[in-house]
């Protein structure tokens, strides 16, 4: 189904949210390490309906170099989630929103390499050209709504190292992992209305480190 981006969208996709049953937060103190990241959704690059912003990591970034990522990153002290990734959008991207923008929140996620990200879906209001800062992003690609619902969209896969189900995101030929495979599937189950858990899927042993 294609989603025409505007103010109807908005509206349906904003209620979707709300009506998440969201997971309970991670307690205070945990040793996981606060980030968060933006389920920025913008105007398809064909046609009239809606997408996401994906981006491939610079190369000469120091962690997880040259993967598929949603634009976000580390919560600075004092930053709710929301804020943090809009901080990140903005930096990464020069995309600025205002926390107005902000749709809802999806279920935190535990990452092998010790961080707890939360998802923010935002509605990206301006139409100000993207910006990718060359330091963090190599490129941004904006992922129609309607590639993540197909039914084939996310396989499932085992590793040895692990008992959990690896899931995978498969675009253009490849396959994006979790994390960042599992936060946009558990974006496409809310935009089914389904409340479906992704914290236990497994990420490749690459991404561990």
């Amino acid at each position: 189904m294609v989603r025409s981006f505007d103010d109807t969208t908005r509206r349906n996709i904003a209620e979707l949210c709300a009506a998440f049953a969201r997971a309970p937060a991670a307690e205070e103190g945990t040793a996981l390490k606060r980030a968060a990241v933006a389920i920025a959704l913008t105007a398809a690059e064909a046609g009239e309906g809606t997408a996401f912003l994906l981006t491939r990591r610079a190369a000469s970034l120091r962690a997880h170099s040259a993967q598929w990522a949603l634009p976000g990153g580390r919560c600075d002290p004092g930053e709710t989630q929301a804020q943090s990734a809009l901080r990140e959008l903005h930096e990464e991207l020069g995309i600025a929103l205002g926390e107005c923008d902000v749709l809802g929140l999806l279920d935190d996620y535990p990452t092998r390499s010790g961080y707890l990200i939360t998802p923010v879906v935002v509605w990206v209001s301006t139409q100000a050209a993207i910006v990718p800062n060359p330091a963090e992003v190599a490129s941004v690609h904006h992922i129609a709504l309607e590639e993540i619902e197909q039914e084939d969209a996310f396989s499932f896969t085992k590793i040895p190292e692990s008992t959990r189900r690896v899931i995978r995101f498969r675009l253009d030929g490849q396959h994006i992992h979790a994390p960042t495979a599992a936060l946009i599937y558990q974006f496409r189950e809310v935009l089914a209305g389904r409340d479906t858990r992704v914290a236990e899927l497994e990420q490749p042993v690459f991404a561990w480190k």
